[in-house]
């Protein structure tokens, strides 16, 4: 029987077209010590411009995650969207896989395209957000603002234990974040969306899907190890940047519980921003609210600390 037509493969080439339309082009640079970034680039940088960085989470590259978002926001900043470690084109031959060796590997390629101290913000889906953060704890000078969206920083270790998340083990997140088979990305959907609407989707697309995006499985599989594993909120560093918290009200992968977390342990730094009707896809379910509270924080003046405490955190879209 002939192969269907391989609709992931058209949807990447055309994403591939558009970031290039938009004003953005491909390069890659060696790190050394075996480790290639790929990473989406301004084809001409504007020094009027602030530097945007934006960084994609665990279920596929940067393209397919940031679409809706370059056109909107590229009259506005100097985008860098790079794949992260053992996505796209990146790689590494090192054994490093913590979310600070993502940061620094992020922050080599900024360092190769020139971007200035200090005129750099971050945003970061997710697990993105995990590398945002670690991002801004180690660039403290060099990262101003961050944006993270459902990205369970805080979460600890003993929350799989005591009952926090939908899955019981990290093999069993492991086994949803990183589907193997096209039943395995209908229950990712299911997960990560409030109404996962799958039922039009050719069994042969989630397979090309599979194929595409999740290349370096055991990699990937170690990255969600080392994400959890002995982790403590003990542990984690106070950023001191302005910082924005996107969270789905119904987010499954990373409770709301761990947005509140999030916000008490930034602090008064922080602002939290609730979207009601979405789960954990928030960049797919609600592209336009998300990007409208972005924009807002990063090209509008911040609010005060004492109006960020007056909004408790609770508001809502």
């Amino acid at each position: 029987m002939p192969k269907c037509f391989n609709f992931a493969a058209a949807r990447d080439w055309l994403y591939r077209q558009a970031f290039s339309r938009a004003g953005l082009r491909s390069t890659t640079t060696d790190l050394g010590e075996g480790t290639v970034m790929h990473c989406w680039v301004p084809k001409a940088h504007s020094p009027s411009k602030p530097n945007l960085l934006l960084i994609h989470g665990i279920g596929a590259n940067a393209m397919w995650q940031w679409a809706d978002f370059i056109s909107p926001l590229i009259p506005h900043f100097n985008l860098y969207v790079p794949d992260l470690v053992f996505y796209g084109d990146s790689y590494t031959v090192r054994p490093e896989r913590s979310e600070a060796f993502q940061a620094r590997c992020v922050m080599g390629v900024m360092e190769a395209q020139g971007v200035l101290i200090k005129t750099m913000s971050v945003a970061g889906i997710s697990y993105g957000g995990f590398v945002a953060y670690s991002m801004a704890a180690q660039f403290r000078d060099r990262v101003e603002r961050v944006v993270l969206c459902c990205a369970g920083v805080c979460m600890e270790e003993k929350d799989m234990e005591e009952g926090l998340f939908q899955v019981k083990s990290v093999d069993e997140a492991v086994s949803i974040l990183l589907p193997q088979t096209p039943e395995m990305v209908k229950q990712l959907m299911r997960l990560t969306f409030v109404k996962a609407n799958y039922k039009g989707i050719p069994s042969c697309f989630l397979s090309d899907f599979i194929d595409m995006m999740c290349t370096y499985y055991k990699e990937k599989k170690d990255l969600i190890e080392a994400l959890h594993k002995d982790r403590k909120l003990s542990d984690l560093p106070k950023i001191t940047q302005p910082a924005l918290l996107i969270w789905g009200e119904q987010d499954q992968v990373f409770p709301l519980e761990l947005a509140y977390r999030l916000e008490r342990h930034v602090g008064e730094k922080a602002q939290l921003v609730i979207l009601k009707n979405a789960g954990h896809a928030i960049n797919i379910e609600k592209p336009k609210e998300m990007l409208k509270h972005m924009k807002s924080f990063f090209v509008d003046p911040l609010p005060s600390p004492k109006q960020v405490n007056r909004s408790n955190g609770r508001k809502g879209d």
